[in-house]
């Protein structure tokens, strides 16, 4: 018996008859088609808890806004407060950010909430109440996240009525990168804040009281930076603590006060790359 005739014979001995090429196909076929589907459904589950996983970072709120909870659960995503805002601070969060999907949040980096708008128009525009100048009774105010006062608009010190009508901090400014900041080291800047292709705008009241102009139309010549203090549009809110470093130096630290609001206006016109200072989103004040 030849060699081509001992293998189905073998098999017919043991009851089962010879598989052809054709079925070999289909069962590689088979197998295939499993792998792709299996990788198919877990991508699709690794689509979706990405999302999850991101939404746990928390986003700076529009002024105003509720806690996170009542936030997401009354906004209705319709985007009025995009509409109103001066500086186009306020965007819409996309598939990425979980849940939350279509409700508004503040990028503080890349454009912060200067208030060039004088009277929080996103809070006027909201039809629900998510963002609001004063919370219902039967919803309790977080302790820390209560404003000691209305806070002072500098752009407005002139005004009869210089204060914004706030009552609760959209967070907190944190010098979390002391070791980067120009104040911390004694050192100068000169030029544009954040470069020549930055697209953030701002209200430079000695240029013009009601338009905000591109940060980057404005170069600075500082001797000793203190651009966080300087373009921070509430009074009260940063200062700069001088001190002699090694050699006689003058150093400045930035110190952050409860008048703080979270606007996001340090973090933005930071020179420094990452910022020197930046916005902890719903953070409450401790003294």
């Amino acid at each position: 018996m030849s060699d081509d005739t001992k293998a189905p014979a073998a098999a017919a001995a043991k009851g089962g008859a010879p598989v052809s090429r054709e079925r070999k196909r289909q069962g590689r076929r088979k197998a295939l088609r499993t792998i792709l589907l299996t990788g198919g459904v877990l991508g699709a589950g690794l689509s979706g808890y990405l999302p999850l996983l991101h939404a746990r970072s928390k986003r700076l709120r529009p002024p105003g806004a509720l806690d996170e909870k009542e936030f997401l659960q009354s906004c209705i995503k319709c985007g009025q407060c995009v509409q109103v805002c001066p500086v186009n601070a306020i965007r819409l969060a996309d598939l990425v950010d979980g849940f939350g999907v279509g409700t508004p949040y503040i990028d503080a980096r890349e454009q912060a909430c200067d208030f060039s708008c004088d009277a929080v128009q996103c809070i006027l525009a909201c039809p629900t109440g998510s963002l609001t100048y004063h919370k219902p009774d039967f919803l309790p105010v977080r302790e820390g996240a209560a404003l000691p006062q209305k806070p002072t608009l500098i752009a407005k010190m002139n005004d009869p009525e210089p204060t914004l009508n706030m009552t609760e901090r959209m967070g907190v400014a944190r010098l979390v990168r002391p070791d980067s900041c120009l104040a911390m080291k004694g050192e100068g800047f000169k030029g544009q804040a954040r470069g020549p292709g930055f697209e953030g705008r701002m209200r430079y009241a000695e240029v013009d009281r009601w338009k905000p102009i591109g940060i980057a139309e404005h170069p600075y010549d500082l001797p000793l930076c203190d651009l966080c203090m300087r373009e921070c549009p509430i009074a009260g809110a940063i200062s700069l603590e001088k001190f002699t470093g090694p050699g006689g130096r003058t150093h400045a630290r930035p110190i952050v006060h409860e008048n703080c609001v979270g606007c996001g206006v340090c973090e933005m016109i930071c020179p420094t790359e990452p910022a020197s200072i930046t916005i902890v989103p719903r953070e409450v004040w401790t003294s």
